[in-house]
């Protein structure tokens, strides 16, 4: 049996995952976080074949003591925003000698990672960031469809979100972090300076109708030219539900960039709580987009919309299935890399969407 520790595994993305592994007979689940009454009250509410434990951990105290007393084989980290984060964590999993997955969405940290690649082979340990929506579903797909062309030229993709869905400070506050702030990403072959939450557009999703848009930062913006110099073009939106909310955000971005806003990653509990007041007006379906576009085998002009839906508040758990996928397959031996990566080759498009569907979630691909 394997015991593996999930670090916020009462929050909105931890909990899903707390509750996707409990019935596994071969996993021995530990919740920690901070607030240790909130990880005994999931652990009492969840049926499990092996009991919970539940240990109170703050990342940034003692977190090599709490992990010798754990001993864990395996530790998921959902705690963000990790932006701001650095990689102690990880070093601390290395130090005890049990592999070590989280879910961020900051480029520099997902990227990064490989840092400490020699550390974790000196362990015999797997280190991987990133286990998200963005890179693992994003790789996956372009991964999947990409022998389909002889030369892939752009990738345009984004995510527009649910109103009536959880949404936590942490999330919330990664997006604020880079609202109005530079960043860079390819268009039309050079690399160019893009503005969080700028590029304002809208898009017609075939199942939600018009949606708003912006520029997200993400991993892929670093990866991908890594992975697919072939690339062009890389754009990469999100986008909320609520128009007035969308624009409220995209005016806001504005005064980040001239600068007469300097961190309104602080606004983010304030923030939050007025999104709350205009969930009346919203739904609970998000959708996710990836145009793939370039010159087919056959040397002529060639693009492949995949398409995907999340109704019934689905959407944020899109995101969870990497690390799910990941563990069980480390627990059952079937992963035995060793070394520090960003979240690439770890899961198949097949896979990825064969776990989407016990949810709300449907897809479609076109030309």
């Amino acid at each position: 049996m394997k015991r593996v520790l999930i670090i916020g595994g009462y929050g909105n993305f931890g909990s899903f995952i707390t509750r996707a592994m409990a019935q596994e007979n071969n996993i021995q689940l530990i919740i920690a976080g901070r607030t240790i009454n909130k990880a005994d009250k999931l652990a009492q509410e969840i049926n499990t074949i092996n009991k919970i434990e539940t240990i109170d951990i703050d990342i940034n105290n003692d977190l090599s003591n709490k992990l010798n007393i754990i001993k864990p084989d395996i530790v998921i980290h959902t705690s963000g925003p990790f932006q701001t984060q650095s990689y102690n964590v990880a070093k601390a999993c290395i130090e005890q000698g049990c592999h070590y997955i989280d879910l961020a969405d900051g480029r520099g940290f997902v990227a990064g990672i490989r840092e400490l690649d020699d550390l974790a082979k000196a362990k015999d340990v797997l280190i991987i960031s990133g286990a998200s929506s963005v890179p693992c579903l994003t790789v996956a797909i372009v991964d999947h469809y990409k022998s389909e062309f002889s030369s892939l030229d752009k990738l345009d993709y984004g995510i527009t979100t649910a109103q009536k869905t959880t949404r936590g400070l942490a999330t919330t506050a990664a997006i604020l972090g880079y609202t109005g702030k530079v960043f860079k990403t390819i268009i039309d072959g050079k690399e160019s300076n893009i503005f969080g939450w700028q590029g304002l557009h809208a898009r017609k999703y075939k199942h939600l109708g018009w949606r708003l848009l912006g520029n997200c930062d993400v991993p892929d913006l670093v990866l991908f030219p890594e992975r697919y110099p072939e690339l062009k073009t890389i754009r990469f939106y999100a986008g909320l539900e609520i128009p007035f909310i969308h624009l409220t955000l995209w005016i806001l971005s504005w005064l980040v960039r001239i600068k007469l806003i300097r961190h309104l990653e602080k606004t983010t509990p304030l923030l939050l709580r007025i999104s709350f007041l205009f969930d009346c007006l919203g739904t609970s379906n998000s959708a996710f987009h990836m145009e793939l576009s370039g010159k087919g085998n056959d040397g002529t002009q060639k693009q492949i919309n995949f398409e995907l839906t999340a109704r019934s508040g689905d959407g944020p758990y899109i995101p969870c299935i990497p690390i799910i996928l990941i563990t069980k397959a480390i627990v059952k031996g079937d992963i035995m890399k060793i070394g520090a990566y960003p979240c690439v080759d770890f899961v198949t498009l097949g896979e990825y969407l064969d776990a989407l569907t016990k949810m709300d979630i449907t897809w479609e691909v076109g030309a």
